[in-house]
Parts: C-alpha cells; structure tokens; sequence
C-alpha cells in the first residue's frame, strides 16, 4: 500500500504511494506522532494526486511529480503555518492521496420497474441496468463533498449513491424519449448518451465525471414477455390454412412413430386438431371449401347418409340362398339363376314372393338379358 521513510524515526522525508489495489480511492499517508520534515521529497504518480489537509483545512493539491516540500512550492500551506521568509522548521498535516485514474465495469441497475406509456402496447414497467466508468476529476471537491476524513476510501462507498443518481435520470429520461419499448434496443447508444448528459452536472458536484455510460438490457416484466413471444409466434404461423395442413401432416408422422395402438389415438387427435383449425377459418384441412371462398359462403351440407343396402335370400335349385346384395343378385339373373318367377324373401316380408313382384328388383330385370333360344 503505502512505502515512507523517516528519518531519525520522527522526521518523515519520503512521501509516496504505491497501489496493488482495484477499488482504492483515497488513502492517507500515516503521519500519526511524525512530522514532515522541510525539503522532504514528495512523489505523485501518474494517476495520483496528493491533497495536503493543515490543521483541518484544504492546503495544497499536488499532481504528477517529484516535488520538494519547501515554502517556494507551498505557497498555501505556507500561508497557513504563518512561516517567515527562510523558516525550515518540520510541520505536521495529513496527506492523501487520490486515485484519478478510471474506475471501470461498475453495475447500475433498476431494483424497481419503470413504469411509462407506451404507443402501442399502452402503459407497461421496464426494468434496465447496465456499467458505466467514473474517475475523479477534482480531488480538492472529491475530498472535501465525499471523503472528508476517511482513511482509506474505496469505490462501493461511492457507487449506491451514483447508482441512484443514474436511475433517477435514466427514469425521467426514458419516461419522456416517447421512444417504443420494440424500438428501444435500436436507441439504446442514444439513450446511453442523453442519461449521461443528464447526469453530468450532478456528478460534477462530487469532483466526479463518468467517462463512459452504457445501457446494456431494457427488459419486460416475465409475464408480458410471454405475451410478446406468443405475439410474435403468430405472426410466424401467418396463415392458419397452411399451419393446419402442416400440423396435420406432422401428426401423421409422430403417430407413425408411435408403438401399438397408439396410432390410431394420436393420428385422431391431430386430424381432429388441423380439421378444427381449418374449420374456425372457413376452410378444410386440406384447402378451403367451396372452391376457395371463406366464412359462410364456403359451409356447403354434407351429403345425405345412404340407408343400409337391402339384402335377399333366393330360392335356388329348391333350397334357400343367400343373403344377397344387389351385385350378386345381379350376377345370377344373368346367369339365368334368376327370373322373375324366382321365390326371393327380405327383412320386412310376411312370406316368399315371386321376384317380379318386387319393385326394388325391377332394374335388375331390366338390365338383365333375355334367355338363349331353346336349339
């Protein structure tokens, strides 16, 4: 930390500070029980400043240098210590040195949302944070609004109060930029540059500048991120007409997959789903309906159900035959094996009658043709 000589163990003659720290401040050089010796050697480094405090006021600053603590280099502290002309006698003051190099990668951030009325979405909370640099541009300011007597001060005693500060102007900035929440990742160089504009003047009180501001997230809260991920999905989908045939067309292969009967079950399922789609669109699952039209235009019955194809039992070689359907009835008439005069009985009939007799079979005859001629 700090390196000093004395000299006879009482008198100080080298006044300098070495760092191996990160967030080091202000450190003061121990000068407890020892005064400073006149002509001692005083090295500033570069990134230092050494702030001399007599008697519990503001003597002198010193930059980077080797200097040599005489009254020709003190003119204040000179003044204070009332010295006549050619007076070399040791004097006792605190000195501190002053880190005035940047402090970079220090954390701002929102702890409560921002709320503010967005054009299109209406009034929404925003969450932000972000680093920024500071560095200390007036050590005589620095020591005297922040530090004051404190030994050995560090940046996280600085950094909550700038942190309030940037959040108090980043709010009031973001609040009124009228900027939308979709846009604002596009202007975040530019709102990074109006907050720390803002927060300039404020930050100079303290003998402070902050060289470099940076907004690195704007967020929404959780839940109305979900809702913008769902928005978002929807303008992917486009058109649900399409969507629908390749939802169906991706339930057909994942029930392909499946092991045993769950084919069946998956593949209804998914068709039951692509079908309601199309449906709620106007439009079938694998097109629209009615050539193409939508809405209520497009809704065209369905066909009417047939009823169930009436069956006969036939009388051949004096045996009863059968149940027969209308293809196979139609078969035997041209095979001969069936005439007119042929006995056939159906569901519904109080007994056997002549095949002629029935109006239902009537076109089987019809198209059925006529006997061979008897050689």
């Amino acid at each position: 930390m700090a390196i000093f000589d004395f000299l006879s163990g009482e008198f100080i003659d080298v006044i300098e500070w070495t760092d191996d720290t990160r967030d080091t401040m202000v450190y003061r050089f121990p000068t407890v029980g020892h005064a400073i010796k006149y002509g001692a050697k005083l090295t500033v480094r570069e990134g230092q400043a050494a702030v001399f405090i007599h008697e519990g006021q503001l003597a002198d600053v010193f930059g980077p240098g080797l200097y040599m603590l005489e009254t020709n280099n003190m003119p204040i502290l000179t003044r204070l210590q009332h010295w006549d002309h050619g007076f070399r006698s040791p004097f006792k003051s605190e000195i501190y040195f002053v880190n005035t190099t940047r402090f970079n990668d220090l954390k701002w951030g929102t702890r409560n949302p921002i709320t503010l009325r967005d054009p299109e979405f209406g009034p929404v909370r925003l969450r932000a944070f972000g680093t920024y640099s500071m560095r200390v541009s007036d050590p005589a300011k620095f020591m005297r609004e922040i530090v004051g007597t404190d030994g050995e001060f560090t940046s996280d005693e600085i950094s909550f109060q700038l942190r309030n500060v940037i959040v108090q102007e980043f709010s009031r900035m973001i609040a009124g930029s009228g900027i939308p929440v979709l846009d604002m990742a596009a202007n975040m160089q530019d709102l990074g540059g109006l907050v720390a504009k803002a927060i300039a003047p404020t930050i100079a009180e303290y003998g402070l500048t902050i060289p470099e501001f940076y907004i690195e997230n704007i967020s929404l809260p959780d839940e109305v991120e979900k809702m913008l991920d769902k928005r978002t999905s929807m303008g992917i989908v486009g058109d649900l007409n399409r969507f629908g045939q390749y939802a169906a067309a991706e339930s057909m292969l994942n029930a392909s997959s499946q092991p045993g009967g769950g084919m069946g079950a998956g593949l209804g399922a998914g068709m039951g789903a692509a079908m309601g789609m199309g449906a709620a669109m106007g439009q079938g699952p694998w097109g629209p309906v009615g050539g193409g039209q939508s809405g209520a235009a497009a809704q065209t019955p369905p066909p009417i159900p047939s009823q169930a194809a009436k069956e006969w039992h036939v009388a051949l070689d004096g045996a009863a035959s059968g149940p027969f359907g209308a293809v196979d009835l139609s078969r035997l008439a041209a095979e001969g094996k069936l005439t007119r005069d042929t006995l056939v009985w159906s569901a519904g009939q109080d007994g056997w009658s002549a095949a002629g007799s029935q109006s239902e079979l009537g076109a089987i005859f019809a198209s059925a043709p006529p006997p061979l001629p008897k050689g």
